[in-house]
C-alpha cells in the first residue's frame, strides 16, 4: 500500500510548524502591544512605525512560511489522481486567482494599518469596511490564503499539501476565535468613550 502523505519528512513538520507559528507569534505580538505597548515603546512611542515594524515582519514571516510549504511539497509523493485528471489538476487555477484576489483586494480596502493590526496600536478605522471583498466573507485574507494553499497542492498533486491546507483553516479559524472578539471589544471601547466625550460637551 503506497503511503501518500511521507510523515518522516523532517519539512511536513517543519512547514506544518510554521502554519501554526505564524497567526500564534501576530496574535500574541497584537495583544503585548495592546495591553503594555511593547511594539511601540521600541520604536520609541511611535506607534504608527510600530505597526508598519510589525506589518513588516509578519509579512516576512508569510514569505519564509510559504517557501517552507513549497519545499515540504516538493519532498512528498505524488498522487496520481491529482495531476492525471485535467479538472481536477486544471481546478487550481481558479482557486489561485480568487485567493489572490482576496487577499489583495482585502489589503487594499483596509491598507497597511488596517491589513496588520493597527487597531492594537490604537490605530482605528473611521467605520467598518463593506465593500468587496468585505461583502463576500467577513474574513477574505483568511479564506483567500487558505484557497491558495489549497491550488498550491492541488498544482502539484500532493495529498500532504492537502493535509497542510486543513492544518492552514484550522490555525486561521482558531486566531479569528481570539482575534474577532478582540478587535469588537476595541472598537466598542472607542464608542463608549466617544459617547462619554459627547455627552461632556454638553
Amino acid at each position: 500500500m503506497v503511503a501518500w502523505v511521507d510523515f518522516g519528512q523532517p519539512s511536513f513538520w517543519l512547514a506544518a510548524g510554521s502554519i501554526v507559528f505564524n497567526p500564534t507569534f501576530w496574535n500574541i505580538a497584537a495583544r503585548q502591544e495592546y495591553h503594555n505597548k511593547a511594539i511601540t515603546k521600541l520604536f520609541g512611542g511611535n506607534s504608527r512605525l510600530g505597526c508598519y515594524a510589525l506589518a513588516v515582519t509578519i509579512f516576512s514571516l508569510g514569505i519564509i512560511r510559504d517557501y517552507i510549504y513549497h519545499t515540504a511539497l516538493s519532498h512528498q509523493p505524488t498522487h496520481p489522481l491529482l495531476t492525471s485528471s485535467p479538472p481536477i489538476h486544471l481546478s487550481a487555477i481558479p482557486l489561485f486567482l480568487t485567493g489572490n484576489l482576496l487577499v489583495l483586494t482585502s489589503m487594499y480596502a483596509l491598507g497597511i494599518t488596517g491589513t496588520y493590526l493597527g487597531d492594537y496600536f490604537g490605530i482605528l478605522m473611521d467605520e467598518p469596511v463593506t465593500s468587496f471583498p468585505f461583502n463576500v466573507t467577513s474574513a477574505p485574507m483568511y479564506h483567500g490564503s487558505t484557497l491558495s494553499f489549497l491550488a498550491a497542492a492541488i498544482w502539484a498533486g500532493k495529498p500532504a499539501g492537502l493535509l497542510l491546507t486543513a492544518l492552514v483553516a484550522l490555525a486561521y479559524k482558531v486566531a479569528r476565535r481570539y482575534e474577532d472578539p478582540f478587535t469588537a471589544m476595541i472598537y466598542a471601547k472607542r464608542d463608549r468613550e466617544g459617547r462619554r466625550e459627547g455627552k461632556k460637551g454638553l
